[in-house]
């Protein structure tokens, strides 16, 4: 029998507002295809470079068996890691990935041993995120309440506040979150985004004015290069920490959480390594009784590809849901996934389920120009 090869790798770029969306797409010559994701908010162009690079190892090979494609990929060169090179070979490791179950006929999460899970739980993400007032803060979780959201994330920081009025910035912290407390009720999942914005000298007092109204986790509080100073907070607080959306190995994840410095795990399937790598990452954290709230900020094959690897993950706790970009994360899609009663549910479609609509994107050109991110933090 006659094995499929592969002929062709092709990028397509479009800009979804503040994230550049960048799609992969690897032909095989048995008429077979698959689609990744490598989406950034930031210069896109050095990953469809290495894309392209990495394509020169690809083409003429089998177009099976995805993990032994990421190895041969990750060794391709002397460097390997980064950002960029770890974002390629996520796009690339998806596509596989997606072209094997399309192949066979089956889902994605068949290959990966199983759904745990056919509905996932979500929560609405960049939600309340430049609010100012008290007020805005009650309607905006009123809002996403009477959206059917089971919880949602909420930046009570100003890094202005933070900078230039530390005591200003606990009470309008305190008020902020009281506000959105009493706009959710008492059993949606408030979950705070702190955006690198925090310190060890500040997150004490910060996270006291936080516990009384029973955040469901602090994300990034320091910047994530620092895993003795993430772990000491965690040993402080009994408000669980999630962090690792900018973790790109199981490798940069064992250090954390050897340090018991988090309680939940944020892996980006576009920038950790794709489907292969995080679910390593996921059974590296099951290990440490470790949850695994994916970070999940690109397009439709992004979200597809998170949802097959929350499915089929024992320590899935929440997905990420970009809810401004639904409409047209929707719109770019074949085939929009249903959403309904806080769940997003999963296609029996083969492969990830989902193709982009490309059709439906020619009114959103590639930017010219990175993006530039907030002043003073970094908001996924």
């Amino acid at each position: 029998m006659k094995t499929a090869r592969i002929t062709s790798i092709e990028t397509f770029q479009y800009s979804a507002g503040w994230i550049e969306w960048v799609f992969v797409k690897i032909q095989a010559d048995d008429g077979e295809e698959g689609w990744g994701e490598a989406s950034l908010h930031g210069p896109v162009a050095p990953v469809i470079e290495a894309i392209r690079a990495y394509a020169e190892h690809l083409i003429g090979q089998e177009a099976t068996e995805p993990e032994r494609h990421w190895y041969r990929l990750q060794n391709a060169w002397r460097w390997r890691g980064g950002a960029v090179f770890m974002t390629a070979i996520s796009a690339l490791d998806v596509a596989l990935w997606d072209m094997e179950a399309r192949r066979l006929g089956v889902p994605l999460y068949r290959l990966l041993g199983g759904a745990h899970r056919k509905k996932l739980r979500l929560y609405a993400s960049h939600w309340l995120q430049n609010v100012k007032t008290a007020q805005e803060a009650f309607d905006g979780a009123r809002e996403a309440v009477q959206r059917g959201f089971l919880g949602f994330k909420f930046c009570p920081f100003s890094f202005e506040r933070m900078r230039n009025d530390p005591y200003g910035a606990l009470r309008h912290t305190s008020e902020m979150m009281a506000a959105a407390r009493e706009g959710a009720g008492q059993e949606t999942e408030i979950y705070i985004e702190c955006g690198e914005l925090l310190s060890p000298r500040t997150a004490p007092t910060m996270l006291q004015a936080l516990e009384p109204h029973r955040p469901a986790w602090i994300e990034e509080p320091f910047p994530f290069e620092g895993p003795h100073a993430i772990a000491r907070l965690q040993s402080e607080t009994d408000i669980p920490v999630a962090v690792g959306e900018r973790l790109l190995s199981r490798s940069e994840f064992r250090e954390l959480l050897e340090k018991g410095g988090c309680r939940v795990v944020q892996p980006d399937v576009m920038h950790g390594g794709g489907i292969t790598e995080l679910r390593k990452i996921a059974a590296l954290a099951e290990v440490y009784q470790v949850t695994v709230a994916p970070h999940n900020p690109g397009g439709p094959i992004c979200m597809a590809a998170s949802m097959h690897l929350a499915a089929s993950i024992p320590n899935f706790l929440v997905l990420e849901q970009i809810e401004p970009d639904r409409a047209l994360r929707d719109a770019a899609s074949d085939l929009a996934p249903i959403i309904r009663n806080g769940h997003i549910e999963l296609s029996d479609a083969p492969g990830l389920g989902v193709r982009p609509n490309l059709d439906a994107l020619k009114e959103y050109p590639a930017s010219k120009t990175p993006r530039k991110e907030r002043a003073g933090s970094l908001f996924h």
